[in-house]
């Protein structure tokens, strides 16, 4: 006989199975989801360190260059066109030595019109200085007419004094004689009194004439030297670097076109990147590499102008007499930033330009598991370990740029 299935119990069995492949699928999904990501890599294809404790010393390493101890650049005064070139760049050359001839037209006709015109305002001041002499000439001729009248006035009321006393004179030339006396003798100290007056305002003038003159003269003697400037000379005696003007060319005013190098004592100069330029002092020391030998170096001069990212230093030898410099050569320098510090040292690797430092693959057997680190300061061998590391920890330094959404690595022999 057949049994009869009401249709409430085939739903409430279709229920039970659903419910059953939802917790399955479920379960898949949560395994999938926490499963963590994994690969499998060859032992030969990584680069395995070990982290230690050990001195660690911030230094960095750079390469410089040896230049001349005094240099000085050769500037263009008076801007022109290249007319002539006398030397050639590497030569040695004496001071005052002329090294190249500029030409401009314009500028040679606009000193002619100043020099024409100075020496037109010369001229009219000299004149008016010999009229101021001539008019104090003048009235010194007029004093000595008025002097001799006056003498001759004087002597006659002399004697008309006596006579008119001996009553041969009569009063009425007696009156005439005081009279043309008393005249002469004002007209005199009238005169007199004018020549001081006029001496004294013609000092003034003569004296503000010539300054004025003298000024004059300076201008022009400035004027005439500028013209002279075309003419560009070797300002220092010395060897001629970076000189390389070209016939025709025009350069401006202010303008370099080479330098002189004092060959007297040699020094190094490089360049450094801008990240160390809070870093870098005067008296820090370093060293050189020379035959084998490390040569002590100390830093004289920090340059904090940064040009391309970099910044510029000067280094002197103090073992100047074991080394030959020469101009050109280049040294490799360690320069010391710090005092050696026992810290925990991890060695540099390409794993640095994926994880910025922030994270590496720690070794555990035959795995290697992602771990979150913190870095501190670096030298060209070594990163200091801030945080999640110890001494003894093994670590993937090789490139992580297929590792990057990798949390284990499978270590296969």
């Amino acid at each position: 006989m057949d049994t009869v299935i009401s249709g409430k119990s085939k739903k409430n069995k279709y229920v039970a199975l659903a419910i059953v492949g939802f917790l399955i699928f479920s379960s898949i999904a949560y395994a999938m989801i926490s499963k963590e990501r994994s690969l499998n890599v060859k032992q030969g294809e990584i680069a395995i360190k070990e982290v230690r404790k050990d001195y660690f010393e911030d230094f960095i390493v750079f390469q410089a260059k040896v230049e001349p101890l005094h240099s000085m650049l050769i500037n263009i005064i008076e801007g022109g066109a290249v007319q002539e070139i006398f030397v050639e760049n590497g030569a040695f050359v004496e001071k005052g030595e002329a090294l190249v001839r500029l030409y401009n037209p314009n500028k040679e006709l606009n000193y002619m019109t100043q020099e024409t015109s100075i020496i037109e305002q010369i001229n009219n001041l000299n004149k008016a200085r010999l009229d101021i002499r001539n008019q104090e000439l003048n009235l010194t001729k007029d004093l000595v007419s008025i002097e001799h009248d006056f003498t001759d006035a004087k002597n006659q009321y002399n004697l008309d004094k006596k006579r008119f006393k001996e009553e041969i004179l009569s009063k009425n030339d007696w009156i005439k004689t005081q009279e043309n006396y008393r005249y002469q003798q004002e007209r005199k100290n009238i005169i007199q009194q004018t020549i001081q007056r006029e001496k004294q305002t013609n000092r003034i003038q003569v004296a503000q004439i010539n300054s004025a003159i003298s000024t004059m003269e300076k201008s022009l003697e400035i004027l005439r030297e500028n013209k002279e400037n075309f003419l560009i000379s070797a300002p220092l005696s010395g060897r001629l670097s970076s000189f390389e003007p070209i016939l025709g060319k025009t350069y401006i005013t202010g303008n370099s076109i080479g330098k002189i190098d004092v060959m007297k004592g040699y020094k190094l100069v490089a360049e450094v990147d801008e990240y160390y330029l809070d870093r870098i002092k005067v008296g820090q020391h370093g060293s050189i590499s020379h035959q084998g030998k490390a040569i002590e170096v100390t830093i004289s001069n920090v340059i904090p102008e940064v040009k391309n990212g970099k910044f510029q230093v000067e280094l002197n030898v103090k073992q100047k007499n074991i080394m030959n410099l020469q101009q050109g050569i280049s040294f490799g320098v360690q320069l010391v930033l710090s005092e050696r510090e026992t810290s925990v040292i991890v060695p540099k690797g390409s794993f640095y330009t994926e994880t910025s430092g922030k994270w590496i693959f720690v070794l555990e057997g035959h795995k290697a598991i992602r771990k979150n680190i913190s870095l501190g300061r670096e030298n060209p061998l070594y990163y200091e370990v801030l945080d999640g590391l110890n001494p003894g920890d093994k670590v993937i330094t090789s490139s992580y740029q297929d590792y990057t959404d990798i949390e284990i690595l499978n270590i296969e022999k």
